[in-house]
């Protein structure tokens, strides 16, 4: 009898194991597709290590500026901006790709946790690891990608006035950008010099900009190069005064940040507990939602307490958010 239960607990072990070396693959797995190798000190940013390799202008611009073509995966739920998002966070994987190896590495972690939770739970973690966990680590790459942007996007517009100042051309003020500044504004800005050189209207190419990162502050910028294009006048002092507002704006967006933070964590905080209940509540006693599973009352008492959990959080963060 008690070889029996030592078998079973080394089983349980091994099944712990599993799952620990499965999460842990998932997350290695998705660092590495979804963080850049390239290397290069001479080159500031991926577009001049790419022409720095070799790489010519067609190749750039089809690396860094995909096309816009629907899928499929932009019909699935909660997957309708995974390109849009993949792009905007600098990736250039291809949105299948990543979705396949992510749901098979879900898949692999829902396998081994069969063995420690009912069936219904495994499938949920494995969901929510294959399918949720990607789209989150890859909005969260975004996020931080346009913060970047728009914190470099006052220098950049004060190296354009700068330039334009001394009598350069537009094209090469922005030349000048793409060349001196890092990423994500420098490949970014060497994109709009490219389809320039290549023929499209200047006017066309920020706007794409725009809509590409789909950034308050660029369309401001695509919005003035427009007007200026259209009705002439002080370039300049247009774009230098637009660098002064982005900046002021960045100042109150922090401030705003650094007053409510505590407010914001509480609200991460609230929105945590009900999850991290559930999880080690089933992790440390699985019967205890198991026995009352096949209880009518039980499905819609849970479909109730995840609509109320999830008001919680959408109302917790409509009231710590501000626009700015």
């Amino acid at each position: 009898m008690t070889s029996f239960a030592l078998e079973q607990q080394e089983i349980v072990y091994a099944v712990y194991v599993g799952i620990a070396l499965g999460a842990f693959l998932l997350i290695t797995g998705l660092a590495q597709l979804l963080s850049r190798s390239e290397t290069g000190i001479e080159a500031r940013n991926r577009r001049m290590r790419m022409i720095r390799k070799g790489a010519t202008t067609e190749e750039v611009l089809a690396l860094l500026k995909p096309s816009n073509e629907a899928s499929l995966i932009n019909r699935l739920p909660f997957l309708g901006h995974l390109s849009k998002d993949m792009r905007r966070a600098g990736m250039t994987m291809e949105p299948g790709r990543l979705l396949l190896l992510s749901l098979m590495s879900g898949a692999l972690v829902g396998v081994f946790a069969l063995g420690v939770l009912p069936p219904l739970q495994a499938g949920l973690l494995a969901l929510g690891l294959g399918y949720l966990l990607p789209v989150v680590i890859v909005r969260v790459k975004r996020q931080k990608r346009m913060d970047a942007l728009v914190a470099q996007l006052p220098d950049a517009l004060e190296l354009m006035a700068r330039g334009l100042k001394v009598g350069h051309p537009l094209n090469t003020s922005i030349s000048h950008v793409a060349h001196e500044m890092p990423d994500p504004i420098g490949s970014e800005f060497g994109i709009i010099f490219d389809q320039v050189a290549y023929g499209d209207d200047l006017v066309t190419a920020v706007q794409d900009f725009a809509e590409r990162v789909d950034v308050e502050d660029v369309h401001y910028l695509a919005a003035s190069i427009a007007i200026q294009h259209g009705t002439g006048g002080d370039l300049a002092r247009i774009v230098d005064t637009l660098a002064r507002v982005i900046r002021g704006r960045i100042v109150m967006r922090r401030k705003i940040k650094a007053i409510s933070s505590e407010g914001r964590l509480s609200a991460w905080f609230l929105s945590a507990i009900p999850f991290l209940i559930y999880g080690m509540t089933s992790i440390t006693n699985p019967s205890y939602y198991g026995e009352v599973a096949d209880d009518p009352v039980f499905l819609p008492m849970m479909i109730t307490i995840g609509v109320l959990v999830a008001a919680n959080a959408l109302i917790l963060r409509k009231l710590v958010n501000f626009r700015v």
